[in-house]
């Protein structure tokens, strides 16, 4: 049996292909939109990709199915019960995919969706046993799949089936079963994922309290409660894979705008995201413009931040960039990238248009406008467990998922300085009030680590 886990940096996806290279027949499990890396893997072990499944309709990231079917042939399976409404194959609780000596037995495992699945994999090579269990978005490394996104008035009934899957279904299984999640940290299905990408049932089962609850009460005390908050991309992300996502062939490679060609796209409404880093941005931007920079949460800040449906707009600092965000975008749903600025803002400004700044404020400046400003407004985007172990004690909290989903009803006359925690994150914050109309924003430069590296006090929550 082969086997291997595919990582997308930057999402949280966790992939999988599993074949056999004796019978030249491969599987891919839960596939990213970009699919060459299967084809390159199947490939190099002599093996045809025959079979693509998802363990459900994913709401993070678009499925590569389409992908592969178009350059493989290869037939697509969902649980019996998935709202997709393309060409697939249905699969049920106990149905078996033999690939020569790897055999995929599904489980059927609710709650995080209802259509949910998992695959006991077993290499025949070695044992009768499962070896592996692909355990979708039910189980993660320290954490389980959050059931909230099929809608709050299913939310009770996804929970009792979160408990369901989780204690008597996988309850069945030995510990010795390793797990592969379809998601790790930076992921939103989940609340407190593992940078580690397996784990074994037994240990989680020692380590996760969610896996230590004696009740169907305490599980569910748990989990009626708040979740991350849920991205505007989500929605989206669900409807094109019910759908069946466009194939990425269908999009043209190099859209290089002119400043004026980029002018005129912006007078039609479309969205522009600036991935300079902060002191760049800061220091020049293009007027509406939102800066939220490569990072690791960076598909969830835009998911937050930016419509799905916008006409996109880029601004980098280097342009051999723009084919690397093209398919970061592609992967979470924007699809409607017009193109980037050619020659940067350098060429924007040799143009005569429009500009605007950020400023970033140091700790220094920020403590002796405290002492003269008494009116002065600090917002902390960070979360509310970072806020607790040290922040500025005339600071008031607002998580930057909130500020980004919901607004911040202040005048927008206020002067308003944002700080996070090295200030990535304010700066996000600070570009998306600009876009607000709000006239007097900073950014703390080194967030509250240069503001704790200065020596200066911080005030902690009980």
């Amino acid at each position: 049996m082969y086997f291997k886990q595919i990582e997308v940096p930057g999402i949280g996806c966790l992939s999988y292909l599993i074949g056999c290279p004796a019978a030249k027949v491969a599987a891919v499990v839960d596939p990213k939109r970009d699919v060459q890396d299967y084809l390159d893997i199947a490939g190099s072990q002599g093996m045809k990709i025959t079979h693509v499944i998802e363990t459900h309709i994913h709401a993070d990231h678009v499925s590569g199915n389409q992908e592969i079917r178009s350059r493989t042939g290869a037939d697509i399976y969902f649980h019996e019960t998935a709202p997709a409404v393309f060409e697939h194959k249905t699969l049920k609780e106990g149905d078996c995919i033999e690939l020569g000596t790897a055999k995929l037995e599904v489980v059927y495992t609710p709650g995080h969706t209802p259509h949910s699945l998992s695959l006991l994999v077993t290499d025949k090579s070695r044992s009768d046993e499962p070896w592996l269990l692909l355990s979708g978005d039910l189980l993660f490394v320290g954490d389980i799949g959050r059931p909230d996104l099929a809608g709050k008035e299913l939310l009770d009934r996804q929970v009792e089936n979160l408990y369901e899957s989780i204690y008597k279904k996988l309850g069945k299984l030995s510990d010795r079963l390793e797990v592969f999640p379809a998601h790790g940290q930076g992921s939103l299905c989940g609340k407190g994922m593992s940078s580690k990408t397996s784990t074994t049932l037994g240990y989680e089962r020692h380590t996760n309290p969610l896996l230590r609850l004696d009740s169907v009460d305490k599980f569910k005390k748990h989990f009626m409660q708040e979740y991350p908050a849920r991205p505007k991309s989500f929605s989206h992300i669900i409807a094109m894979n019910a759908k069946g996502a466009p194939l990425l062939a269908k999009h043209r490679d190099d859209r290089s705008l002119t400043p004026p060609q980029f002018r005129e796209a912006m007078g039609k409404g479309a969205k522009i995201i600036d991935t300079r880093d902060a002191p760049a941005y800061g220091g020049v931007h293009i007027p509406g413009s939102i800066n939220i920079g490569f990072g690791n949460q960076m598909a969830n800040w835009i998911g937050m931040a930016v419509d799905p449906e916008s006409d996109i707009l880029l601004v980098f600092t280097d342009n051999e960039r723009y084919q690397d965000m093209c398919a970061f975008l592609y992967r979470i749903g924007y699809d409607k990238i017009l193109g980037y600025l050619q020659g940067g803002i350098p060429a924007w400004q040799e143009h005569g248009y429009p500009i605007e700044r950020l400023s970033q404020i140091s700790v220094q400046e920020l403590q002796e406008e405290m002492k003269r400003n008494t009116s002065l407004r600090v917002i902390d985007v960070r979360s509310e467990s970072e806020w607790s172990k040290g922040h500025i004690e005339t600071a008031s909290l607002l998580p930057l998922p909130e500020m980004l989903l919901k607004g911040m009803a202040l005048p927008k006359s206020e002067n308003i300085i944002v700080t996070c925690r090295v200030g990535y994150r304010g700066n996000i914050a600070a570009s998306y009030l600009q876009t607000q109309g709000f006239t007097s924003v900073h950014n703390l430069a080194g967030g509250m680590l240069a503001w704790t590296n200065a020596g200066l006090p911080v005030k902690v929550s009980s």
